[in-house]
């Protein structure tokens, strides 16, 4: 769907084209607690960290962009009718679902 109505890509498309595999959630494994509820991908919220910075985007924009955005959907590897994140959930980004 992304390739379809971006036939040329987006920058959020180009960083997972070409970062895609570059951390994984055990990359990030000490920084997470063991106990409680399970959290998000934490390689999805380092690229929603890299999105934000490329974008200058607020958390409330990152948020939404990943709620709306096509582009930013394949950047996190998500399914068109995933939610998203929301803005006000600590973690190495303000972003959760």
């Amino acid at each position: 769907m992304a390739r379809a109505s971006n036939p040329r890509g987006t920058t959020a498309m180009w960083i997972r084209d070409h970062l895609d595999g570059l951390w994984r959630d055990e990359d990030f494994a000490s920084w997470y607690s063991h106990d409680g509820r399970p959290g998000l991908s934490p390689a999805q919220l380092a690229t929603v960290c890299v999105l934000q910075f490329l974008f200058n985007l607020s958390d409330r924009q990152v948020a939404e962009a990943v709620r709306c955005r096509i582009d930013f959907k394949y950047a996190l590897a998500m399914e068109l009718d995933d939610p998203g994140f929301h803005h006000s959930v600590p973690g190495p980004t303000t972003a959760s679902i």
